[in-house]
This record gives structure tokens, sequence and C-alpha cells, in this order.
């Protein structure tokens, strides 16, 4: 199982959970993924855990406080892109009319975060390491493997994200428009273009996990709780579906052509 040992600015490194129940969620996920669970001291901060697989770190897990309860935060997985200078990213956030949600925060000797708002009011984070680089495995079976953008306006999600990373941008062909971010000859991530026709939802930076049979994965969060949003769909990517855990967080599993039968 290749490991990534380090991750260049302006690469998304990183994704965890912020889950209504962190115990449950650990045990969902880890029965859904073959994980393992990994409680962190955080020396008197919010719980938190990380999975692994095969003894490399793949993702975490944090417990949504009562007071994000309390405001209506949902149970979402977070992602963060690597940065040199979380500081200087979350001024340029500003400048580039975006929010500062959570200033820079250091994590002990793990690094430091921020959390932001884009123009349209999608969520991302920042990650400047610290001892902690990031997934030590991904794109593999039972690992992250994609992260993409649901805008209303990718036009103007490129022109934020390509000043604020420097992210370059190619148009991809199919029915509906979609960028990809790229940063030399590297895919960084997606941005879907939202159809009315899919009715009103926020514009959303969704996480993708690699699997081995999207059916059949799909038949198993539904027999434990989970809920089937977008039903397993073939492209010429891969057989995907979008899905939520019991909770009602959001993610979308992908079987690549390799695995097909």
């Amino acid at each position: 199982m290749p490991e990534v040992e380090r991750y260049e600015h302006g690469r998304f490194c990183w994704v965890d959970f912020s889950a209504a129940d962190m115990d449950r969620a650990a045990a969902w996920f880890s029965e859904l993924f073959g994980w393992d669970v990994e409680h962190q001291d955080t020396h008197g901060g919010p719980p938190y855990a990380q999975f692994t697989l095969g003894g490399k770190v793949v993702a975490g897990v944090g417990q949504l406080s009562p007071e994000m309860k309390a405001a209506g935060v949902p149970p979402v997985w977070n992602n963060y892109v690597g940065v040199d200078d979380a500081a200087a990213i979350a001024k340029r956030v500003v400048e580039l009319e975006g929010t500062v949600v959570v200033p820079v925060m250091k994590v002990m000797g793990a690094g430091s975060l921020a959390y932001f708002n884009d123009p349209e009011g999608a969520n991302f984070a920042v990650w400047q390491a610290g001892e902690h680089h990031g997934a030590e495995v991904v794109n593999e079976l039972n690992t992250w493997s994609w992260t993409e953008l649901n805008s209303w306006d990718v036009e103007r999600a490129a022109g934020f994200y390509g000043a604020l990373f420097g992210w370059s941008f190619v148009d991809a062909p199919g029915a509906h428009a979609y960028k990809v971010a790229r940063a030399g000859n590297e895919d960084r991530a997606g941005m879907l273009q939202i159809d009315p026709s899919w009715g009103k939802m926020p514009p959303v930076w969704g996480t993708y996990f690699r699997v081995e049979d999207c059916d059949a994965t799909c038949k198993r969060i539904e027999a434990t709780g989970g809920t089937i949003r977008v039903p397993p769909t073939t492209l010429p990517t891969g057989r995907f579906a979008v899905v939520t855990e019991p909770d009602g967080g959001t993610f979308t599993i992908i079987q690549r052509p390799s695995e097909n039968p």
C-alpha cells in the first residue's frame, strides 16, 4: 500500500468527519470500510480519533459540540487543503470575498487549521502541517480518493480557488459543466455545476471514498442505517453513489473502472 509522506501547498491533504455522535459514527465507518479507530489525547480539547487502515492513518472523526448542534450544524465531512502558511491564506480569503469561519488555530504540535466559506458559502478548511501531514494512504480501496465542489457558479468558484491556491483548470466533457483543478500536471479537485433540476441545494465540497463494489457497498449502507441519496450510477470515471451515514452526514462512494467485473 503506497504511502504519502508529505503534501505540496495547494493539495487536499486530509478529511475528517464532524459527527453528531462520534462513537456511533466511528463504529459505523469502521464497519463499512474496515478501518480501525485510534482515539487521540486532545489534552482536554474536544474528543477526536483517527481512522487507520493497515496501520496507516486515512481519516479522522470528531464530535460536534452542543453549541454547533444547537446552531443547526449538520454532521459533515471536512476537506483540508495543505498550505505553507495558514495565516497568509486566511488574509487572502478575505481579500477574495470569502469568509473566515474559524480563525487560524494551532492544534498542539500536529499543525494549524482554519475554516472558511468561499464567496458562494461552500465550507472548506486548510491545514498547515506540523507533526501531522495528512492522510498516509489515499486513492486505494476503502480510502479517501477525490474531492469535488458542487457549485452554482463554477466560473466564479474557479476564479476564487485559482487565485487562492494557484490552481489552473481544464474543462471536462459531459452534460454538466465540470472543471478539474490542477497544479502542474496533477489533478487537485473537481468542480461540478449544479443543475437547477436537482432542486435547491447549497454549494458544498463533497468527499469521495473508493470501494471495490459500489452496489454491494450501498446494500451494506442501507442495512446498517444509512441512506442512498443518489443510487449507483455509471460514468466514464467509475460507478458512484451519494449516500449518508445514519445521522445524515453525506459522502460519495466510487468504484473505479479497474474494479468493474
